[in-house]
């Protein structure tokens, strides 16, 4: 669950905790510091519950996608506020499904039309106005609605077809760690496939140990624990991070030989292995590497205007090779937030007329978030169009550079055959690709091995040349064969 400031998600939380309780349900629910269960209709619902959208955007950042589906909760007295549009764009980044629960709806002056519609212009479509976001309305305090959302979370589950193999070895993730007087290194974490057994061998960020101990909510020894079951582990090494991957692994050499690696390789190296975060420049550079077609951008300025203007500029950039991507949008400085969500997206922040807070220009050093300043609007587009048009793969320009006729071949064993020729126009360049053609059929191309005049290598030669010219693949050369050299130039494409 997460929303903005005050709009009830701890509230809602509380809700579904005490109607499972009332409705008497065996076990009905499972609570410990991070993530509790509850029972519904015999299926089990496992609720992480984040601390504001801060904390899931460092889970993100770290590579962890904690959850199946997101809840995000908007008050109806409130509507959509600048934290719910951020939560909004980690949850799309998150790449899960979406359900906003609409909560304070019992209250005179919520205007659920309004919130709809702010949720519409901020690319989540209701259901009811034809889009795939369920919009549920609850209201936290007197319980209304919780047995929907309830529903509607089982029923997005089977939608989505989101399921678990019990039967491989665990992996999940660590939710929080701590480190215990009595009992070592004690982890909380989420099993997201597999079953984690009491004596398996785990490696969990750059912690690795036997699995001495599994506790449930009640602090109770178990034996083992299924998929999206949130359980207290003791055994491993070392305290490891939040967010940090756990995997069983089949014995303590391989999991010691994991951890020191990554102990090694350290935090800031596990960032960047994750394809966490970028500069301008390193995304241009994998572009030139045929890896990027996206420029991820998070765009924050001074007014709603200016928002649109930027938008609406950056909107005219279409090619079927590359596009802009603006991840999140807002009015106001740089916060916290805007780095994190850079940081889990590898995505360049524009500050139009606004600046960093202290806070958010710490962190984006710390992370080496790429944020970028501007006054002038068109500054911002001319950087971008040519951010663009350097994604853009270059166009291949085949270039004649000069035709020989084959006069006469020579084989030399150690070599293969040589053709003896005279250029008839142009010139023939070592480095230059050659077309056989026989009969005024193309045979194929080849580079060239070896490029002489008299004994002597040349780097090229020019009309009215005698030369020797040895194929690299091909030896089946005739007399009276044509050979056309040829190069290959990389143009630089633009947008236009």
């Amino acid at each position: 669950t997460i929303g903005h400031v005050d709009h009830g998600k701890t509230t809602l939380l509380d809700a579904i905790r005490s109607t499972n309780v009332v409705d008497g349900e065996a076990g009905g629910i499972t609570q410990h510091i991070a993530a509790y269960q509850v029972f519904r209709n015999d299926r089990l619902i496992t609720f992480v519950d984040t601390p504001g959208h801060a904390a899931f955007g460092e889970m993100r950042a770290r590579g962890a996608n904690v959850t199946d589906i997101v809840v995000l909760v908007v008050a109806a007295d409130d509507g959509v506020m600048p934290q719910t549009v951020e939560c909004i764009s980690h949850a799309r980044a998150a790449g899960v499904p979406v359900i906003v629960a609409l909560n304070k709806t019992d209250l005179p002056e919520s205007n659920i039309d309004k919130i709809l519609a702010d949720l519409a212009a901020n690319e989540m479509i209701p259901v009811e106005w034809g889009g795939d976001v369920e919009v549920v309305r609850t209201s936290a305090l007197n319980g209304d609605g919780v047995d929907d959302l309830l529903e509607t979370i089982l029923l997005t589950a089977e939608l989505h077809e989101l399921k678990a193999n019990a039967g491989r070895n665990a992996a999940g993730l660590c939710l929080e760690a701590f480190r215990d007087e009595g009992r070592g290194s004690l982890a909380w974490l989420i099993v997201q496939a597999g079953t984690l057994n009491k004596g398996d061998v785990i490696v969990c960020g750059a912690g690795y140990g036997r699995v001495r101990a599994i506790y449930n909510d009640r602090d109770e020894s178990i034996e083992s624990a299924g998929p999206s079951t949130p359980v207290r582990i003791a055994g491993l090494d070392q305290v490891p991070g939040a967010g940090d991957h756990f995997h069983v692994l089949d014995g303590l050499d391989q999991a010691r030989d994991v951890a020191e690696l990554r102990r090694e390789r350290g935090r800031t190296e596990s960032l960047l292995a994750a394809g966490r975060p970028k500069t301008m420049e390193e995304i241009l550079e994998a572009a030139r590497a045929g890896e990027a077609q996206d420029l991820p951008l998070i765009l924050k300025a001074d007014t709603p205007g200016s928002i649109e203007a930027l938008r609406g500029e950056l909107g005219r950039f279409e090619h079927p090779e590359v596009r802009v991507q603006v991840l999140h949008h807002g009015v106001g400085g740089v916060n916290e937030s805007d780095v994190m969500l850079a940081v889990a997206s590898g995505a360049i922040i524009i500050a139009f007329h606004v600046v960093p807070d202290e806070n958010a220009r710490l962190l984006a050093d710390a992370e080496s978030v790429d944020v970028r300043r501007y006054d002038v609007i068109y500054e911002v587009v001319d950087h971008i169009k040519a951010a663009l048009e350097g994604l853009l793969a270059p166009e291949e320009v085949e270039v004649s550079t000069g035709r020989a006729v084959v006069l006469q071949t020579f084989h030399i064993s150690r070599y293969g055959t040589i053709a003896g020729s005279r250029v008839l126009n142009g010139t023939i360049g070592r480095n230059d690709r050659i077309r056989v053609i026989r009969n005024q059929t193309v045979l194929n191309d080849y580079p060239i091995a070896s490029l002489r005049n008299e004994k002597d290598d040349v780097r090229e030669v020019r009309r009215g040349m005698e030369c020797g010219i040895r194929l690299d693949g091909f030896n089946d050369i005739k007399e009276g064969d044509e050979l056309q050299a040829f190069r290959i130039d990389h143009v630089k494409r633009t947008l236009e």
